[in-house]
């Protein structure tokens, strides 16, 4: 899924051209002096990243190199981590250490029976350092399998300052003042927003921020977990909610079909690039990477944002995604994989690749100073300082073929609401349907 993605550099091949062939391999990096506790091992990490995520992601495998000695291999599966990792086992080639985008892919690998428990030494700092929704969303039937390394807020507005100033607008608190705002913003001469809609998963984000703050975080988790269902008039009436910016022609760039016909990165480009014609995107705190590595954009002067704002008197929602480091069982170095995972659960750790950039780390202790730019740290202060009330996507916690698969479940599902946006009790309807039968699988 590009559902983190950073930049649109994909691939080693791109990445390659600019740093040099080692950038696909692993790391060879000195030890330096003293002796190191894993020299001549090599812990083989595979996850999805690629571009500018996997450059800084190999920083962090340096660090842990020049630590313990250890060598590193960072393996890209692109998208689909479950088939990738699975095939590797099979396969008796394993990695060590995988880096999970998914809740429902981390439940998944250790009902397999794939995961080894996380070290003392691991679960202890995640208990100190971490608030405990993270370690609820890394355990799988009261075992702790999972550190999240890296996470995503995903409850941001961004906006074009210029926009905003030249409508006369000031970032708003309310749902409702949202749309009153784009309406100012579409009368100043731009469309209010760029919604990504050919990308089914940023619509599964826009539902989940309206329906978290709109019913709350219990109704949140019973959906997340399909204790509750999609019929539920709950979920109506968030759907209405949405409905009304979709069938606004002038919030909406392009208007619906000039929606689906837009891609996350093109999302951006619609608000930060050359000719905007949006003022506002909603994505996560990654729009940010694009904002400033493909167009240049200063982030807190050219590129800002606002909390994704309350819905109907609800609370303001926080809703995050992430990615988790485990070890697998068959891996040929699991114990100096499970030596990372600790490395991983530090600040120290966190730090390298917030200072790099395009990064946000869910540990209390890591220093806000790290990161490199004030709207970034006010991000991670808001996930942080969120604590519990923190909900991870909940398409994420799906079964893959309802919540994370091209063309089917609820992207294809919420991208016939976006063409269409009149029957929200029908589209309830379909996704009940369709959710009945992933969960069922």
């Amino acid at each position: 899924m590009m559902r983190r993605r950073t930049t649109l550099l994909t691939g080693c091949t791109a990445l390659a051209l600019a740093l040099g062939a080692t950038a696909c391999g692993g790391s060879d990096v000195a030890a330096g002096g003293g002796d190191k506790a894993l020299s001549g091992q090599t812990v083989t990490v595979a996850g999805v990243w690629s571009g500018s995520e996997q450059k800084n992601f190999q920083k962090v495998l340096d660090a842990f190199t020049e630590k313990t000695g250890a060598k590193t291999q960072f393996v890209s599966t692109g998208d689909n981590v479950s088939t990738v990792v699975g095939s590797k086992i099979e396969g008796g080639n394993a990695p060590d250490v995988v880096m999970v985008p998914q809740v429902g892919v981390l439940q998944q690998f250790a009902q397999k029976g794939w995961l080894k428990p996380l070290s003392p030494t691991a679960r202890k700092t995640i208990e100190a350092d971490y608030a405990p929704v993270w370690k609820k969303y890394g355990s799988v039937d009261g075992t702790l399998y999972g550190l999240y390394f890296k996470a995503a807020h995903k409850s941001t507005v961004w906006y074009s300052p210029d926009a905003l100033a030249q409508a006369g607008v000031k970032p708003p608190k309310t749902y409702d003042d949202l749309l009153k705002a784009g309406h100012t913003v579409s009368d100043s001469g731009l469309a209010a927003f760029a919604v990504a809609g050919q990308d089914g998963w940023t619509l599964t984000d826009w539902f989940e921020n309206v329906y978290l703050s709109q019913a709350g975080p219990e109704k949140y988790d019973a959906l997340a977990t399909h204790k509750l269902k999609w019929t539920d008039p709950t979920v109506v009436e968030a759907l209405t909610t949405l409905g009304k910016l979709f069938k606004d022609k002038q919030l909406v760039a392009g208007g619906r079909n000039g929606a689906l016909n837009t891609d996350f990165p093109g999302s951006v480009e619609k608000v930060f690039g050359p000719e905007p014609e949006a003022g506002m995107v909603y994505e996560g705190d990654f729009v940010a990477g694009v904002a400033h590595d493909q167009y240049g954009r200063t982030i807190g002067k050219d590129a800002d944002f606002f909390p994704f704002p309350a819905v109907d008197g609800g609370t303001a929602p926080v809703v995050s995604g992430g990615d988790a480091a485990v070890v697998l069982k068959d891996g040929k170095n699991a114990e100096a994989g499970m030596k990372l995972l600790e490395y991983l659960a530090t600040p120290e750790a966190a730090a390298v690749w917030a200072k790099a950039g395009g990064f946000l780390s869910p540990n209390k202790k890591l220093d806000l100073a790290s990161y490199g730019d004030d709207v970034t740290r006010a991000a991670a202060k808001s996930l942080v300082g969120a604590g519990d009330s923190v909900r991870f996507d909940m398409s994420d916690q799906a079964p893959a073929a309802f919540g994370g698969t091209k063309g089917t479940g609820e992207w294809k599902l919420l991208q016939d609401f976006l063409r269409d946006p009149s029957d929200p009790k029908a589209t309830a309807a379909k996704l009940e349907a369709a959710a009945a039968k992933a969960y069922q699988d």
